[in-house]
């Protein structure tokens, strides 16, 4: 019971960190190397279970936080388009939630941006909550394996702070920005991308040379 208050609290930790997070799939992989004995389904699902808390904390702080009080009214309208969009296909957006939690990518900025939607979690919740469980079982018994066939030394040498690391986190962190600078409107309208403010710019000098 102590190894999974235990492991329930790191994951939950690693998951409510808005970036420089180290990977939930290290820490399975980790727990099947060193934890022989014990239910690798039942350590997954403790963990998919702190996973989904950890990001739908992050994804209301997003909503609460950021939307609420540091984005300006102009994206927040602009994301609001988005969120009528998301709100008429929500199986499709929890599919997509479902399949990304299979994969071993990041996904704080995931929720970020969902977060700053506005929209309910519950869907998107437990369709991560699935997808994560499943990848998680398998990480466990991939580290099982690899305990048998592996250093333990070469096997986690903390390495994922690393220059690589920190770019991508970085990287995603841009992303989420840029997501709140396209203009959705267009871009779900016409199917036309373009910078927002570049709209906006091109909207004043328009007004401006129509004035007499």
């Amino acid at each position: 019971m102590k190894t999974l208050a235990i492991l329930f609290l790191v994951v939950f930790l690693i998951n409510i960190m808005p970036a420089f997070a180290p990977p939930t799939w290290m820490a399975m992989s980790w727990v099947g190397f060193n934890l022989h004995e014990g239910s690798t389904l039942l350590f997954a699902l403790v963990a998919a279970s702190a996973a989904t808390l950890g990001r739908l904390a992050l994804a209301t702080f997003a909503r609460s936080i950021v939307r609420g009080r540091w984005i300006r009214e102009a994206d927040r309208q602009n994301i609001d388009v988005v969120s009528a969009w998301l709100g008429t296909h929500k199986k499709k957006t929890a599919g997509a939630f479902l399949i990304y939690a299979l994969s071993p990518f990041p996904s704080n900025y995931l929720f970020i941006a969902y977060g700053l939607s506005g929209l309910p979690l519950r869907f998107i919740g437990a369709a991560f909550f699935a997808g994560r469980t499943v990848s998680y079982v398998i990480w466990a018994h991939l580290g099982r394996f690899a305990s048998s066939v592996v250093d333990p030394e070469s096997l986690f040498d903390g390495k994922y702070l690393g220059l690589g690391f920190a770019l991508s986190q970085l990287a995603l962190l841009a992303f989420v920005y840029v997501l709140m600078k396209l203009d959705w409107r267009l871009l779900l309208e016409q199917h036309k991308l373009r910078w927002r403010r570049q709209i906006r710019q091109s909207e004043k000098n328009d007004a401006s040379s129509a004035k007499p």
